[in-house]
C-alpha cells in the first residue's frame, strides 16, 4: 500500500507529459499517404495539428479533470452532456474503430514482413500479394487475441519496447537519413519548387489529408494524467503544445524525407516506408540494414496491436456490465478476460478483412477501411467537442481542476468549435474517393464506407432499445455512480434538457 501510495504521489513534469503524447500518436505507417502532397504535405500536417490535435487534447483535459473520480471516459463525458444514448454510442465507436483498425495496421506489418527477404523484387511482390496480406493478417491478429486471453501482465512492457524501438528510433533514423541524403549532393525527388499552399479548389485531392486527423487520433488518452502534474492549468497547455511540436516535426521531416527518396508517381500506400528506408540504405552503402528496419517496424506494429486488442474492448465491457450490453457479451474467462468481446471483435477483424477479395489491390484495400475507420472515429470526437460546451452551461458550476480559459467561456468555443468544425471538414471530405489511388468501383468505395458507418453507428441503439434490466451485473462491488442529472440535487435544474430523452423504463444503474 505504501508503494501504490508513493507511486501515485508522484507528479509528471511537463516534458514527461509531451514524450507521453508523441508515444501515444505518433506512427510511421501513414507518411507516405501524405508524401503525395510534396512541400504541400506541411500545410496539413500544420492545420490538423491546429484544429483538431491541440483541442483534442486540451477538451479531454478538462473532461478528464473534470470527471476524474468517476468511471466511463467517453461513455460519462457524452453521457453527462447528452445522455445514456449518446454516451453508449460514444464508447462504442471508440471500440468498433480500433477493431477495424487492426486490418489496417496489420497489413502494414504484413508488407514489413515481407520486406524482410534478401530478393527486393521479390518481396515488393510478396508484399503486393493479397492472399499473403490476408494470411498474414488473419494469422497475427488471432494470436494476438489468444495472447491476450491468456492475460496481459507481460504485454504492457513489449508494448513500451515496441513504441520505442519500432516507432521513435525508426523516425529519427528516418529523418538523419533524408538530412545526410540532401547534404551529401542526392536529388531530392520531391518537386522543392512547389508550393506550401495546396490546390483547395480540387477536393479529391485533400482525401488522402483529411486521413491526417486519425494519425492524431488518442491525443485524449493523455487527458487522464492532467492531475498528476503540478499546476495543470499553466503546465498541461505547455505539455500539449511542446508534444504536438514533436509530433509535427516528426511527421513533416519523416515525409519530406520519404519524399527526397522516392518519386511521386511511385508512391504506394503499404511500401513506400520500406521502400524508401532501402533506397536510402543502398545510397549509404549499407543495404545489410533493410532486413533489420523490416522487423524491428514489423515488431512496433504488433506489439502495438497486442496490446490494443484487448484495450477498448475493456472500456465497452466496463460499460456493458453496467446494463448496455447482453450477457453474452459479458463472457469472462477464468482470469476475468472478457473472452467473448475478444471473439466477436475478432471475427469482425475476419469479416473486414476478406475484402481483400473484393477490392483491386492491397493499397485499395488498406485505403478504404483507413477512410471508415476516420469516419467512426470522427463522429465520436464530434460528440467530444459538443459535450464540452454544453457542459459548460448545464454543469456551470461543477468544479474544473484543469479549465480552457480562466473565466467565461469564450475560449471553450473557439477551442471546441474548432475542433469540430475540423472533424466535420475531415469527416465530409473522407467520403470522396481519393484520385492518387485506384479503388476500383466507386459504387463499391460508397456502398462500403455509407453502409459501414450506416450500420455501426446503428448497432448500438439498436442494442440500446434492446437493453433489459437483467443485463446489469448484480456481482459488482462499485457500482457505476449517476450522471448529474440523475441525481435529486440537478434533477429540477436539468428536467428540461436531459431528463426527457433518458428518462426510459430502464433500472439499469449508470456510470
Amino acid at each position: 500500500m505504501d508503494n501504490t501510495k508513493t507511486k501515485t504521489a508522484a507528479k509528471l513534469g511537463v516534458f514527461t507529459i509531451a514524450i507521453m503524447n508523441v508515444t501515444a500518436v505518433v506512427s510511421l505507417r501513414g507518411l507516405p499517404s501524405e508524401a503525395e502532397y510534396g512541400l504541400s504535405s506541411a500545410f496539413y500536417y500544420l492545420f490538423a495539428a491546429i484544429v483538431f490535435l491541440i483541442p483534442t487534447a486540451l477538451v479531454a483535459a478538462e473532461l478528464a479533470a473534470m470527471f476524474s473520480n468517476k468511471e466511463g471516459g467517453v461513455f460519462r463525458w457524452v453521457g453527462e452532456a447528452f445522455g445514456k444514448r449518446l454516451g453508449f454510442l460514444a464508447i462504442w465507436l471508440q471500440w468498433i474503430e480500433s477493431t477495424i483498425w487492426y486490418p489496417t495496421v496489420l497489413t502494414f506489418g504484413a508488407v514489413s514482413l515481407a520486406f524482410i527477404g534478401i530478393n527486393p523484387q521479390g518481396d515488393m511482390l510478396l508484399a503486393s500479394n493479397r492472399i499473403y496480406t490476408l494470411v498474414v493478417v488473419l494469422v497475427i491478429y488471432w494470436l494476438a487475441t489468444f495472447i491476450s486471453l491468456k492475460g496481459l501482465g507481460w504485454v504492457g512492457k513489449i508494448s513500451k519496447i515496441g513504441g520505442l524501438v519500432g516507432t521513435i528510433i525508426p523516425a529519427a533514423l528516418l529523418i538523419i537519413l533524408g538530412i545526410i541524403y540532401v547534404s551529401t549532393g542526392g536529388k531530392p525527388q520531391m518537386n522543392l519548387s512547389g508550393s506550401f499552399w495546396p490546390d483547395l479548389t480540387k477536393l479529391d485531392n485533400l482525401v488522402l489529408a483529411s486521413g491526417i486527423f486519425l494519425f492524431y487520433a488518442g491525443m485524449e488518452m493523455s487527458g487522464i494524467h492532467v492531475k498528476d502534474m503540478d499546476n495543470p492549468k499553466r503546465n498541461y497547455p505547455r505539455a500539449v503544445f511542446i508534444g504536438s511540436l514533436i509530433t509535427v516535426l516528426i511527421f513533416v521531416l519523416g515525409t519530406y524525407s520519404l519524399g527526397f527518396i522516392i518519386p511521386e508517381k511511385d508512391i504506394n500506400l503499404t511500401q513506400s516506408l520500406l521502400t524508401g528506408f532501402d533506397n536510402y540504405f543502398k545510397y549509404v552503402r549499407m543495404s545489410w540494414m533493410s532486413p533489420v528496419i523490416a522487423v524491428v517496424l514489423a515488431f512496433g506494429v504488433l506489439a502495438g496491436v497486442l496490446t490494443w486488442v484487448a484495450g477498448p474492448s475493456k472500456g465497452i465491457f466496463t460499460v456493458g456490465k453496467a446494463g448496455y450490453l447482453p450477457k453474452f457479451m459479458q463472457k469472462t474467462n477464468k482470469i476475468g478476460v472478457q473472452r467473448n468481446i475478444l471473439i466477436i471483435q475478432g471475427c469482425i477483424v475476419t469479416i473486414l478483412s476478406l475484402l481483400f477479395v473484393v477490392m483491386p489491390s492491397v493499397q485499395s484495400f488498406y485505403q478504404i477501411l483507413s477512410q471508415l475507420t476516420v469516419l467512426l472515429y470522427l463522429i465520436m470526437y464530434l460528440l467530444m467537442f459538443a459535450s464540452v460546451i454544453y457542459l459548460r452551461y448545464s454543469m456551470k458550476d461543477a468544479e474544473r481542476p484543469f479549465r480552457i480559459g480562466k473565466n467565461g467561456n469564450f475560449l471553450i468555443w473557439i477551442i471546441g468549435g474548432m475542433g469540430f468544425l475540423g472533424s466535420l471538414l475531415a469527416f465530409v471530405l473522407s467520403f470522396i474517393p481519393p484520385s492518387q489511388i485506384s479503388t476500383g468501383s466507386n459504387t463499391v468505395w460508397f456502398t462500403v464506407l455509407i453502409l459501414g458507418c450506416v450500420i455501426f453507428v446503428a448497432l448500438p441503439f439498436i442494442i440500446y432499445a434492446m437493453r433489459k434490466p437483467e443485463w446489469q451485473d448484480k456481482s459488482q462491488d462499485n457500482q457505476f455512480q449517476p450522471f448529474h442529472w440523475e441525481t435529486p440535487a440537478t434533477a429540477q435544474t436539468t428536467q428540461n434538457t436531459n431528463t426527457p430523452k433518458t428518462t426510459t423504463k430502464t433500472t439499469v444503474k449508470t456510470h
